[in-house]
């Protein structure tokens, strides 16, 4: 059915000019609703102390608010507006729950979410790991962004990271939604490489099934020889030419959320790709 509501999480007007870069073509390429969400932060007053807290200062607080409100609307609007699919500005304010909340409550009805890679630099401090609390909360596919990405449009070019877990087999699925009819996808296995392919059962029924809906997968086994796991999906990934990584992220169990675990904080921080996590 492909991707129908795409969700895009603006917390910063440069972000949003990032994100947008690449969200645009994705919904025009699915004619999918675009949503551009932003969370209005609120100003946290704690009973006993509220008389110490002037008037100038909520007025202050509430004029930078529309002011970052404002600058985010318009990067949306001037990506948006001449399109012919369907997008709206979604303003939302925190309240009484936390900004990540209200972004995991708006993640739960769109097909996919993207959002921007953590920045202790930008991010307000009640957004801080927003990112792995809608991947792990919101079950819905997420797509991170690295800073000032500017790279080729996603979905021809895919490398998905394969283990034997619910969380690589959900991704195999949502990648689906995401990459284009034929797109080039390489199937990749980090590990104890097998002197023979064909003995990896698992990763050859998993590159068949992506062959039968079209795509052109290959399947590739490699050793860490000393590097993480994250460091060789990100070599192979250039090595292929990838405009996107795919990969289960954290784990179903204590033992897979070790290793999984890992290897997703490091990609949330380091790739240099888009990297679309599953749970």
């Amino acid at each position: 059915m492909g991707i129908k509501t795409l969700l895009v999480c603006l917390t910063t007007a440069e972000h949003a000019e990032t994100l947008l870069k690449l969200a645009v073509p994705l919904a025009r390429k699915h004619n999918a609703h675009l949503i551009g969400l932003h969370t209005l932060q609120a100003l946290v007053v704690y009973p006993g102390i509220a008389m110490h807290i002037p008037e100038p200062a909520f007025e202050a607080f509430n004029e930078s608010q529309k002011i970052e409100t404002a600058a985010i609307k318009a990067v949306f609007q001037k990506h948006t507006t001449n399109e012919d699919f369907q997008s709206e500005f979604r303003l939302v304010r925190a309240d009484a729950v936390s900004a990540n909340e209200r972004l995991v409550e708006n993640a739960r009805t769109a097909d996919l979410v993207i959002m921007a890679r953590g920045d202790k630099e930008a991010d307000r401090y009640e957004q801080r790991n927003a990112q792995s609390e809608v991947i792990q909360e919101s079950g819905r596919p997420v797509i991170v962004v690295p800073p000032e990405y500017d790279g080729a449009e996603i979905g021809k070019n895919v490398l998905l990271g394969w283990s034997a877990t619910r969380e690589a087999a959900r991704a195999a699925h949502d990648l689906l939604n995401v990459a284009d009819e034929g797109a080039t996808l390489t199937v990749l296995r980090v590990g104890s490489t097998p002197s023979d392919a064909l003995e990896d059962s698992e990763g050859v029924d998993v590159a068949e099934m992506f062959s039968r809906h079209g795509m052109k997968p290959t399947l590739e086994h490699r050793n860490t020889a000393g590097d993480t796991v994250a460091d060789v999906v990100g070599q192979v990934a250039f090595e292929r030419g990838a405009d996107l990584i795919v990969t289960g992220a954290f784990g179903h169990s204590k033992v897979y959320d070790f290793v999984i675990g890992a290897t997703t904080y490091a990609l949330l921080r380091d790739a240099k790709l888009p990297v679309m996590f599953s749970t």
